[in-house]
C-alpha cells in the first residue's frame, strides 16, 4: 500500500467486500487528485499542491483501499483532539459507493474521536443534487442536524479576499 501507516489498520467486510482502513500521513498527488475528481470537488482539484498540502496538515487522514491497495475513499479531521473534531472530508469514489466504504471510514472516526465532546460535519443541503442521499447516510449512522441538536452553524461565503498579506 502506499503511503506511510500510522497506527493500526481495520479491516472491515461487507457482503465479502474486504475494505481496509488505514492512518496515511503522506499522498501521492495523482492518486488524491483522482478521488477527488471522481466526486467533482473542482475546488480541491484546481490545486493538487494545495489538496496534498491540506492533507498533510489535517489532524487525521484515514483512507479505505481494498486488498490490492486501490483507494476506495478518504475521510479526514480538523480537531484537538480534546473536545471537538470537525470531519472535513469523507470522499468516496462513486464506482465503491453504497459498498460499506464511507460507513466504516465515518464509523473509524466516531470510534477514534467517542472522547471528544463535539464530532461535527456539514455536508450539502438537503435539496441539492447529493443532498438526499447524504443526509440520510449520516442519519444512518446516528447523526443529527444542528437545529435538532439546538445548535446553528456560521460559515463566511466561499469566494471572499485572502487577507492574510495585507498589513495593518
Amino acid at each position: 500500500m502506499q503511503g506511510d501507516v500510522v497506527g493500526t489498520e481495520t479491516r472491515h467486510g461487507r457482503r465479502g467486500f474486504g475494505v481496509f482502513v488505514t492512518e496515511e500521513a503522506t499522498f501521492d498527488p495523482d492518486e488524491m487528485l483522482g478521488l477527488y475528481a471522481s466526486v467533482g470537488w473542482e475546488g480541491y482539484t484546481a490545486d493538487v499542491d494545495k489538496l496534498c498540502r491540506g492533507l498533510r496538515n489535517s489532524h487525521l487522514v484515514i483512507t479505505a483501499r481494498d486488498g490490492s491497495g486501490t483507494l476506495l475513499g478518504l475521510a479526514r479531521t480538523v480537531s484537538d483532539d480534546e473536545h471537538i473534531c470537525y470531519v472535513q472530508d469523507v470522499v468516496v469514489n462513486p464506482a465503491h459507493h453504497r459498498q460499506g466504504v464511507g460507513r466504516a471510514l465515518v464509523e473509524h472516526l466516531m470510534r477514534r474521536y467517542s472522547h471528544c465532546r463535539f464530532f461535527l460535519l456539514s455536508t450539502d443541503h438537503e435539496s441539492s443534487p447529493e443532498g438526499e442521499r447524504n443526509h440520510a447516510f449520516y442519519r444512518s449512522l446516528g447523526f443529527l442536524s444542528y437545529e435538532e441538536k439546538q445548535m446553528a452553524g456560521f460559515g463566511l461565503p466561499r469566494n471572499r479576499p485572502d487577507l492574510r498579506d495585507m498589513t495593518s
